[in-house]
């Protein structure tokens, strides 16, 4: 089992960068393709990027490409999002999760086992 504490959200300006870190417990870290969503207010939980456990496999959804980067390390048990030219609709709760499997990465925050509390990312035009 892991447990995942996000930090890092914030308030920010259109084209200001952020970046969200989530720290994981436990020793098994390594074995879990890594991967961050978000949801904003009334709307369904959206992925947004994920790692594997080697870093071979890193997808991110169009609206963020080229914007953001996830990165993690294994020693330190973390993952972080660098949020940069940041727009008013990346404003969202994001969400770090986890899933302890090998393959391919899911998109569906339904094949996730594992989240964090959330943090709150806001953008201001």
């Amino acid at each position: 089992q892991v447990q995942l504490v996000e930090s890092g959200g914030g308030l920010a300006q259109a084209g200001g960068s952020l970046r969200l870190s989530c720290a994981a417990s436990g020793r098994t870290f390594s074995r879990y393709i890594m991967a961050w969503f978000r949801q904003a207010p009334g709307k369904e939980r959206e992925f947004v990027a994920a790692i594997s456990q080697n870093d071979f496999i890193i997808r991110y959804t169009d609206s963020v490409k080229g914007r953001f980067t996830i990165s993690r390390d294994n020693a330190k048990n973390t993952v972080d999002l660098q949020m940069n030219s940041l727009k008013p609709e990346d404003t969202a709760d994001y969400y770090c999760a986890a899933v302890g499997r090998w393959g391919s990465i899911s998109l569906d925050h339904r094949d996730y086992d594992y989240w964090g509390q959330g943090t709150q990312v806001t953008v201001s035009s």
